[in-house]
C-alpha cells in the first residue's frame, strides 16, 4: 500500500518565495518534493510567455490560480499537430478555441482529449493536478 503525504503549508509558501523567471517551469522546492514523492501535483510558473497547445489523451489537468492572471484557450482543434507520444499531442495553437482568463483563487478543468493552450503577459503560479480520465 503506498504511503500518504503530508505537505505542509511552509513548503507551499517557501515555494511562492522565489523569484519568478522567464519563460515556464516548475517551482522549487515543492517540483523536488513532488517527483520525490510521486505526486499528481506540482507549481507551474508562467512569466510573460506563450505555451504550446496541447491535447493529453489520459489524463485531465485540473488547474488552480495562485498569483497572477493566466490566459487560457480550450476547445477548437490544434492547428498541425503532432505526436509527442501515444498519449499527447502538441501544436503551436488552437483554431476555433474559447478564451478565459484565470485569476488568483480560481479553478479551471480541462478534461482528457480536450484541446487546451495558456499563455501570461505578467507573472502566474498555478497548481496544476494531473488527473487519470476515467475508462
Amino acid at each position: 500500500m503506498e504511503e500518504c503525504i503530508l505537505i505542509k503549508k511552509e513548503l507551499i509558501e517557501e515555494t511562492l518565495k522565489t523569484e519568478a523567471k522567464q519563460g515556464k517551469g516548475l517551482v522549487e522546492p515543492l517540483k523536488s518534493f513532488a517527483i520525490e514523492h510521486k505526486l499528481p501535483f506540482k507549481i507551474l510558473e508562467d512569466k510573460e510567455v506563450i505555451n504550446e497547445a496541447e491535447v493529453h489523451k489520459t489524463e485531465g489537468d485540473l488547474w488552480h490560480c495562485l498569483e497572477g492572471e493566466v490566459k487560457f484557450i480550450y476547445g477548437g482543434e490544434l492547428v498541425e499537430p503532432k505526436f509527442v507520444n501515444e498519449k499527447e499531442l502538441k501544436a503551436g495553437e488552437i483554431r476555433g478555441g474559447k478564451e478565459i482568463l484565470l485569476g488568483p483563487g480560481d479553478w479551471f478543468w480541462i478534461p482528457a482529449g480536450q484541446p487546451h493552450q495558456h499563455s501570461c503577459s505578467g507573472t502566474a503560479r498555478l497548481i496544476i493536478i494531473k488527473i487519470p480520465a476515467v475508462k
